[in-house]
């Protein structure tokens, strides 16, 4: 059974999203992140500080590339830099993938000061890392993404 899996920067609402689309479609809505958490024991933050992203992104590479081989249709929202793995993007094929595209001032918005200073990856200058990331993983959404849509001007 093929599966909906969300894509997008963090904070674009992937997660919310996948959350109200189960409810609608009467399916089982999973975020990646929480299923490395349950995995490992740990947060996320700390696998990137102690382990680096190369091990994280492996780990999680691990992690969507099971749940998408099964046969167990759900929504899952994948972490903001998951399709940076080939793994991953291979793992997608035969499902439904959409990608949930907010430019970096509504990120930042949604994740608020809290979770944007929990996060390592913006905790130099936000804005400038998500403009970064979402120059760098722009050609990534674009090839794994069956429909696009625009979020900034959306609520879930």
């Amino acid at each position: 059974m093929p599966s909906i899996v969300l894509v997008g920067l963090m904070g674009a609402g992937k997660t919310t999203v996948a959350r109200l689309l189960a409810e609608r479609t009467g399916t089982v809505a999973l975020d990646t992140d929480d299923a490395i958490e349950e995995r490992t024991g740990r947060a996320i933050p700390e696998l990137f500080a102690t382990d680096g992203e190369a091990v994280f992104r492996r780990l999680e590479a691990d992690v969507v590339s099971g749940l998408l081989a099964d046969d167990v249709e759900r929504i899952l929202s994948l972490g903001g830099g998951a399709v940076t793995s080939e793994p991953v993007r291979a793992a997608r094929d035969g499902h439904h993938v959409v990608w949930l595209r907010a430019g970096p001032a509504t990120l930042i918005e949604r994740l608020g000061p809290d979770e944007v200073a929990r996060r390592p990856l913006l905790a130099d200058d936000a804005m400038a890392t998500l403009t970064r990331l979402e120059e760098e993983r722009e050609p990534y959404h674009r090839r794994v993404a069956d429909l696009t849509v625009d979020v900034d001007e959306l609520d879930p």
